[in-house]
């Protein structure tokens, strides 16, 4: 096979930068369509885990396609990933939606749309990352993002009877962070809980015992309660199957082209296991097909060469 100079020099420049986050000045890539990254996933697979790992290999800004996300208040209740587990990543279209405003899936077109722009002029890389599929697939068959873009799917996938344990726990360290108190200072006995922030799981299930709790006795008010957080429990891992089937249909009848990593194993592991098996199976891979759609890096080349891998997320974010 034969090389021209200007292929070798741009395969030195590769092959021979330090480690560290990707960066765009090392690669320079050329596409006739803008690049836009997308995460899917249940409830609890671990998306926002994975965008801030990415975009902290990638130039890249995290947009969230969340529904209730992106409502501002109840940040227990709506587990919004906090500040400090950012890393410093810019994050649009995460609570800035008054709390009983509609947003719909057009809503959502509109402002990923001008937050895709805005992220591009910076020549940074759009990861969307969120729950919500129905706003995912508006935007997907949109004429205009259509013409304009090309997306990468990212699937994490957690197996159901795995997943289902760990949503449960999440729920209970939600309420040990203060769920019950948050939602309770939101509480307002006249509320359309068919609209806005109100929506979100962990809200209207505390109706009834908001609305009792004045009037019981302590033994009756700690079963109300507890009746409360396990159809929390209940709905939100009835979310995450419907959100499964949603992905499923999007892959098998519309044809997406979604790449699926597995998580299973790491949810089934604690601390650093659980840490280098994501590492290994989810961050790893993924920053893979992440640099062959950006730069046409093929795997290997990735995989043969560790200058151009980059290390684990350093700030210290945990599923």
């Amino acid at each position: 096979m034969i090389f021209s100079v200007s292929m070798c020099k741009r395969m030195m420049s590769v092959l021979e930068m330090p480690s560290g986050v990707i960066r765009p000045n090392f690669f320079r890539p050329r596409w006739e369509k803008e690049k836009v990254v997308i995460i899917l996933g249940a409830t609890g697979t671990g998306k926002s885990r994975l965008s801030i790992d990415l975009a902290t290999r990638f130039p890249a800004e995290v947009i969230n396609s969340d529904k209730i996300q992106v409502h501002a208040g109840l940040d227990i209740a709506t587990n919004k990933i906090p500040e400090e587990e950012r890393c410093g990543i810019p994050h649009h279209l995460l609570g800035v939606i008054h709390p009983n405003a509609d947003f719909t899936a057009t809503d959502f077109v509109d402002m990923a749309s001008d937050a895709m722009a805005s992220i591009l002029s910076r020549s940074q890389v759009p990861i969307i990352a969120g729950g919500s599929n129905s706003y995912i697939e508006a935007l997907n068959e949109d004429f205009l993002f259509r013409s304009k873009y090309e997306c990468c799917f990212l699937f994490v996938d957690v197996a159901m009877p795995v997943l289902d344990r760990y949503v449960s726990d999440r729920v209970d360290k939600m309420v040990e962070m203060g769920m019950v108190d948050e939602v309770r200072n939101f509480f307002d006995a006249n509320a359309n809980y068919t609209v806005g922030i109100r929506k979100a799981i962990g809200v209207p299930e505390f109706d009834r015992y908001f609305r009792a709790e004045p009037f019981l006795k302590k033994r009756e008010r700690d079963q109300l309660l507890q009746e409360a957080i396990q159809e929390i429990k209940r709905n939100t891992c009835k979310l995450a199957r419907r959100q499964l089937e949603k992905i499923q249909r999007l892959r098998n009848k519309k044809n997406w082209k979604i790449h699926r990593v597995d998580a299973t194993e790491v949810f089934l592991r604690r601390g650093k296991r659980a840490e280098e098996a994501w590492e290994k199976l989810i961050a790893g891979p993924s920053t893979e097909i992440v640099a062959e759609f950006l730069y046409n890096f093929s795997s290997e080349t990735l995989v043969n060469n560790p200058a151009i891998r980059v290390p684990s997320l350093p700030c210290g974010i945990m599923l």
